[in-house]
């Protein structure tokens, strides 16, 4: 049996490239597994040699400390791999296959599901509703920034490449199908983007980047990026977005308006969740300023796209009730303009299919879009380190030494 690696979370601040056990089909006891899940069998699941998996946003919060997540957790759930074992149960997915894996874990049975809400999936997490690998509060399953990982439900939940050599022609792009792409693009179509529609991104890390490209896609007329780090700004203005730089300015619509001709944009969409920075020089942490900035921004009747994290628990929350995910958020303004908000996990099955054809075709240019750029698994630590400091990168981990 071959051995496996993955990065594991150690603490505030540390992640360690460690020796892990490799996976078979049953979920073991382990950091964040909880009493109910121990021993779950999982021959309706496949084993993955991992080709890409990339570091996200979210998993920064962990890193961070700004979640409960415990200690030995191995993190990862943007995974693109090879089946190298199937279940007894598995009927359509073979070896040799390489494929896409959501980061939502589904079961492909429950309510849920069947209604493609496969970010609520009732039925892998008995915590709460929803799945996800290597993520706090998720259900324990073990995360992907490995060699190999275990992949449950995989009829259901794997998108199938077509054909193996367009697949490795195409991977930098296609393993962005796992979280951001569908992620950024759910962000954009909850945000009512539309042929002409001028649109808002609050953040220029991958997911923003992300929804500014799917924006485009759309049919945007102009998409506006907003972040704090002018190397963010840069990557955004690479492909054709315009730019605010929030930490000069503290008045969002006033350089809306400068670009526009007007301060409102019709669709706005927070690519930055809880752990944001209020706008202009020297401003501190305010976890709830994108909210409450895209309101007033938005035109009335306005849809507000929110794919950014907020978590119910944050250790390093600014006050008490930001600990709890209580955020002066002002609902007054959203309701009094009758925005509608669409919040959660991305359902990441309703479109990573149909992303995969537009990558497939050209059409979609996601990896430039998001600065895709491989380095190995021991080099991850080093990519949390760049990631958390700003690089305007989407660190794409290699593990086996597929694309050198």
């Amino acid at each position: 049996m071959a051995g496996n690696r993955g990065v594991v979370y150690q603490g505030k601040g540390i992640v360690e490239v460690k020796d892990i056990d490799y996976p078979d089909l049953v979920l073991r006891e382990g950091p964040g597994v909880p009493k109910s899940n121990v021993g779950r069998k999982c021959e309706h699941g496949v084993v993955l040699k991992v080709i890409t998996t990339n570091i996200c946003g979210s998993d920064q919060h962990m890193v961070r400390g700004r979640t409960t997540a415990p200690e030995g957790l191995v993190l990862g759930h943007e995974i693109t791999g090879e089946v190298v074992e199937v279940g007894r149960d598995v009927e359509f997915v073979k070896k040799g296959d390489i494929a896409s894996v959501p980061f939502n874990i589904a079961c492909g049975r429950c309510v849920m599901c069947r209604e493609q809400k496969t970010h609520i999936c009732l039925n892998v997490n008995p915590e709460r509703p929803g799945g996800a690998y290597g993520y706090v509060d998720m259900g324990g399953w073990v995360g992907g920034q490995s060699e190999y990982v275990m992949v449950p439900y995989a009829d259901f939940q794997l998108l199938v490449f077509p054909d193996r050599d367009q697949a490795m022609e195409k991977i930098l792009d296609l393993t962005m199908l796992s979280d951001i792409f569908p992620t950024g693009y759910h962000g954009a179509v909850s945000a009512g983007v539309k042929t002409g529609s001028t649109v808002y991104v609050a953040g220029a890390g991958p997911v923003g980047l992300a929804a500014a490209h799917s924006a485009q896609l759309l049919g945007a007329s102009v998409v506006i990026v907003g972040d704090m780090q002018e190397e963010r700004l840069k990557q955004a203005e690479s492909f054709g977005c315009e730019t605010v730089n929030l930490a000069k300015h503290d008045r969002l619509g006033e350089q809306i308006e400068q670009i526009l001709g007007e301060p409102i944009v019709d669709c706005s969409i927070d690519a930055v969740g809880f752990e944001a920075s209020g706008h202009g020089e020297g401003a501190e942490e305010q976890p709830a300023v994108v909210l409450n900035t895209i309101m007033d921004v938005t035109k009335a009747g306005g849809s507000l796209g929110i794919p950014g994290l907020y978590v119910t628990e944050d250790p390093g929350g600014i006050d008490e009730d930001a600990q709890t995910g209580s955020l002066k958020v002002r609902f007054g303004q959203g309701w009094a303009k009758a925005h509608t908000f669409v919040t959660g996990q991305t359902p990441a099955m309703q479109y990573n299919r149909d992303l995969m054809k537009s990558i497939l075709s050209g059409k979609a240019n996601i990896a430039k879009a998001v600065n895709a750029t491989v380095i190995g698994l021991d080099d991850a630590p080093k990519g949390y380190s760049d990631f958390d400091k700003g690089a305007s990168k989407k660190f794409v981990i290699d593990p086996h030494g597929y694309l050198k």
